[in-house]
């Protein structure tokens, strides 16, 4: 039996992804968790999170599962998701606080100057709502899933990776922006799968079937 870690550390309300997780993968044990010894054990790791990213890396701390997410982001197939994606880099604009610095690169604020559409109008900020996501190339997370396909978005941040080679998608608003990474057992992305319909489900599906 494949056992899925969902990792809980105070922030947000993780049973819609362990729902999803469920319903894609009946008959394995998925988890939601704040004790590092389960996330060890586990054979995958999923990394959720919402909220700002000063209280995510707090709260971690406090919980004691840094070094758990830095063993699994190590060691084995690995979900990052929204500020779980964040995490992973080296420093976030939201409250100039350190990342994890698993992946290279900051975490920057939509500009406010950059925030038009196509036709002149203002776009808000957060971005709420559904965008299309545009794979950079073939990736096994990406099986069964349309390059173009729309998933949903809830974010003022987004990633900006140092190195290109792990940008896994791209989408628009305003401007580009890294929607999805990916390198060796990590993949990880801006938007939320477990709120994405089908598309969400097929991405989380290929996540219990991965092996990197």
């Amino acid at each position: 039996m494949t056992t899925v870690a969902i990792i809980d550390y105070g922030m947000g309300n993780l049973r819609s992804v362990a729902k999803a997780i469920e319903h894609v993968a009946p008959g394995h044990l998925v988890q939601v968790t704040s004790d590092p010894a389960v996330v060890a054990a586990s054979d995958r790791v999923v990394f959720p999170g919402q909220g700002a990213m000063p209280d995510c890396m707090r709260e971690l701390d406090l919980r004691g599962l840094r070094t758990a997410v830095l063993d699994a982001a190590a060691s084995k197939p690995f979900l990052g998701i929204c500020i779980g994606q964040q995490m992973l880099f080296d420093h976030s604009e939201e409250g100039e606080v350190a990342g994890l610095g698993i992946l290279a690169g900051n975490v920057i604020r939509f500009r406010e100057a950059e925030m038009l559409a196509a036709d002149g109008a203002r776009l808000k900020v957060p971005h709420m709502g559904w965008n299309e996501v545009w794979q950079a190339g073939p990736h096994p997370m990406w099986d069964g899933i349309p390059d173009g396909e729309r998933f949903y978005f809830v974010h003022s941040y987004f990633v900006a990776p140092a190195d290109e080679a792990v940008v896994a998608a791209q989408t628009a608003y305003g401007r580009r922006f890294t929607s999805a990474v990916a390198r060796a057992n990590i993949f990880a992305v801006q938007f939320h799968p477990e709120k994405s319909a089908h598309a969400g489900l097929r991405l989380l599906s290929n996540f219990i079937r991965w092996a990197p």
